[in-house]
């Protein structure tokens, strides 16, 4: 359907006089007359429809890096124009997700701004509007051909080995055969007209690219019920809202052409400013198996890591890796430090895989070099309710903030904080049947009975406690990661957590010394 032509030439910001004189110079293409940082505009212009995903956000987060970068404006602009796919609630969700990331507009919802409304479903006379006045210049058209039409002359043209596409039936009908069509019946959509020859354009991600016309046939704007679609409204809120560069997946490369088209007519009709943006089509981002991560897959919602407890910074510092990076040895870093050094040219075209792992990785190393303070106040949705399993009475603050610089070293996600201090505040420590028969072996209670004596005579300080277990393992012939694995187990329940000592210490004699004895019952009654 395109070709490359040759690669992007420079890598330097899509704002050098050398990069816009090169882009202004190649035939048919978008044309450009800012020459500086302060004039970008980009838009970000989501769907509210489901969940939010996270290859939107990175869309969300190199726009917004970009226009930051550059002293810009971010427009934010909801494409709300089908009614049977958008809601409320998931347009709720998208603000609500921009701010907890800290993705910030200047333009839009809740913002404002000199083009507003910055809804799709709120500027609806002005498509009908701007499609009216398309069809009178003789840039678009009305065309009657029903689905089964269209459909047989589909096959036939795959079947004869040629593009399949709008073959043009209906572009030039006289004011007869419309007559005759309308008197039938017919419902007519609008098609805008393309030119007869190729398209191209300087993609700031991919380099030169272009497409030939019989692979960018004509194409619908408006629906037969009057409703403008996405091909007509996109372009005509980036023409009124002077939008400089348009960044976008590239799943939506192959409506490039048509959008080119589009800008020049609405330059014709005085539509916006007469300026066509620069595009640059941001690489897939993939899934298991090497296939685009959709919506389906669990790992796409963002509402997951929200839900887990990833940072802000933790979760938009890898998905900025998804196609750029910092640097090549070096995958952590701030957002100020992505926004001071990003460029659309350097991102990759090839595409990105989603790797999980790497992203809890990068997370849990944004967590640790959080200070104490801040790390605690980030937990505490975890220590509440719903989340957290012990009654609000029975937590104790001062505990918790005396452990937490051992959790904060420990953690992937801030959920994980529960399971890790429940056995503080819980009347009795939870324990699974599996980590309890990896612990309790034969000769645990012997171990158990001797560590008890030993801890019960202890100065209560986590080297003493570490000592007396210590000593309860020599006795017995035990290393100390074999002797304090039944202790762990009777006193917190899991088998892997927090250090021991300093568990046992903030837990304090008492409940410690209770637990080890009610374990020791468990297993004399197993016995």
């Amino acid at each position: 359907m395109w070709v490359t032509r040759s690669p992007s030439p420079l890598k330097e910001s899509a704002l050098s006089p050398t990069r816009l004189s090169s882009v202004a110079s190649a035939p048919n293409s978008p044309s450009t007359d800012r020459n500086s940082a302060s004039a970008v505009r980009v838009r970000f212009c989501p769907s509210p429809t489901g969940n939010p995903h996270v290859g939107l956000i990175r869309t969300a987060l190199f726009n917004w890096a970009f226009a930051r970068h550059h002293g810009g404006t971010l427009v934010f602009r909801i494409e709300d124009t089908d009614a049977s796919r958008d809601s409320e609630e998931s347009y709720e969700q998208l603000l609500d997700s921009l701010r907890w990331l800290g993705l910030d507009w200047d333009e839009g919802p809740e913002v404002g701004g000199p083009h507003a409304p910055y809804r799709q479903s709120e500027r609806m006379d002005l498509y009908r509007d701007v499609a009216e006045r398309l069809q009178e210049a003789g840039h678009a058209y009305r065309c009657y051909c029903t689905a089964e039409e269209l459909e047989a002359r589909r096959e036939a043209a795959r079947a004869a080995g040629k593009p399949s596409g709008y073959d043009g039936k209906c572009r030039d009908l006289g004011a007869e055969q419309r007559a005759a069509y309308e008197a039938e019946g017919r419902a007519a959509i609008v098609r805008f007209r393309m030119p007869d020859e190729p398209i191209t354009f300087d993609d700031l991600v991919r380099g030169e690219l272009t497409f030939s016309p019989e692979n960018v046939p004509d194409f619908g704007i408006v629906r037969a019920n009057g409703a403008p679609l996405y091909t007509l409204v996109n372009p005509v809120d980036d023409a009124l809202m002077e939008i400089t560069h348009v960044l976008r997946g590239e799943d939506l490369l192959s409506s490039t052409p048509r959008q080119i088209a589009l800008y020049r007519a609405l330059a014709e009709l005085g539509v916006g400013n007469g300026s066509t943006p620069l595009f640059g089509h941001l690489p897939y981002v993939m899934g298991e198996g090497n296939k685009k991560l959709s919506k389906r897959d669990p790992q796409a919602s963002l509402n997951l890591y929200r839900e887990r407890g990833f940072l802000p910074a933790g979760l938009l510092n890898y998905l900025s890796l998804l196609g750029w990076s910092l640097a090549e040895d070096r995958d952590i870093f701030t957002m100020d430090e992505m926004v001071s050094a990003f460029e659309i040219t350097a991102v990759n075209a090839n595409p990105a895989r989603f790797d999980l792992k790497k992203c809890e990785a990068i997370n849990a190393t944004h967590l640790r070099e959080l200070s104490v303070e801040d790390f605690v106040e980030a937990c505490r949705p975890w220590l509440r309710a719903p989340h957290a399993p012990w009654k609000p009475e029975s937590f104790d603050e001062a505990a918790f903030v005396e452990l937490a610089p051992l959790a904060q070293t420990r953690l992937t996600v801030l959920s994980d904080i529960t399971q890790n201090v429940d056995f503080l505040f819980l009347d009795e420590p939870v324990s699974d049947e599996a980590s309890w028969k990896k612990a309790m072996k034969p000769g645990a209670a012997d171990l158990l009975r001797t560590a008890r004596s030993g801890l019960a005579e202890a100065a209560w300080d986590a080297e003493s406690l570490k000592n007396a277990v210590l000593a309860a393992g020599e006795q017995h012939g035990m290393k100390l990661g074999k002797a304090q694995a039944p202790v762990r187990v009777a006193v917190t329940g899991r088998t892997v957590g927090l250090p021991l000592f300093e568990s046992l210490e903030v837990l304090g004699r008492e409940s410690s010394l209770a637990r080890i004895d009610a374990a020791l019952a468990r297993l004399e009654q197993q016995d």
